[in-house]
């Protein structure tokens, strides 16, 4: 309720005392971002579009949108989308073998299989945006950086162990290129289908794969054939 006081030119002599104006809200200044932050949050924003829509469906337009930068803020970092995806690619591609390689540290095949199960696995459950911008191809991209190619980087080191492995058997280990590309495609492709189901556990995903892989190779025939081909 305004104060009153006397003496004023209101009714009965008495002047209303005009109410303190509230004092005004100082603006929010807002953060600028440096060159080298701004680059970064452009690239996760990338990174988390490419992962739900794929390269094609995605344009610059919703980059800078999520972004809540203008479109020639992205053209200025990566000269255009596909700038902006190959930056993308090419780190979940380093991180992805770094994972992988940084867990192969055992020098027994069976052991050296679960490392590299559960490494891929891992990297599948805490990084599913990355890895789902790795197994999105894009015509764009070469096989020098995607999922393939890590894969293939990847089998070339198991290769390398599984070859004094096959040597110290009496297996001719120029087969163990071929083994090392089944081991680990095998263990890719399962990782692919435990992206979206998730079910079981990764630690239960990677002993079954072993199991797999395991049982059969500690019984591998020297010079293995078709059943088919016996028959003729």
């Amino acid at each position: 309720m305004p104060e009153v006081t006397d003496g004023g030119d209101g009714v009965g002599g008495r002047r209303a005392t005009p109410p303190t104006p509230a004092p005004k809200a100082k603006p929010t200044s807002r953060v600028r971002m440096s060159a080298a932050q701004r680059r970064e949050q452009l690239i996760a924003t990338g990174r988390q579009l490419f992962a739900e829509r794929g390269f094609d469906a995605t344009s610059i337009e919703e980059v800078a949108a999520r972004a809540k930068v203008s479109k020639p803020v992205v053209y200025e970092h990566f000269g255009g989308k596909e700038g902006l995806y190959a930056v993308v690619v090419d780190r979940e591609v380093r991180a992805l073998l770094d994972r992988i390689t940084t867990a192969l540290t055992a020098g027994h095949p069976r052991e050296l299989l679960e490392q590299a199960a559960l490494a891929l696995l891992g990297y599948i459950e805490e990084e599913t945006s990355g890895f789902r911008v790795l197994v999105r191809e894009s015509p764009l991209m070469s096989g020098t950086a995607n999922f393939s190619s890590v894969m293939n980087d990847v089998a070339h080191q198991v290769e390398h162990i599984l070859g004094a492995e096959f040597k110290s058997r009496g297996y001719d280990p120029k087969l163990a290129e071929l083994y090392s590309q089944a081991l680990v495609g095998m263990v890719a492709l399962t990782g692919r289908w435990w992206l979206e189901v998730r079910k079981p556990r990764k630690e239960t995903v990677a002993a079954h794969l072993v199991n797999l892989a395991w049982n059969g190779l500690s019984h591998l025939e020297a010079k293995p054939t078709l059943i088919t081909a016996r028959r003729r």
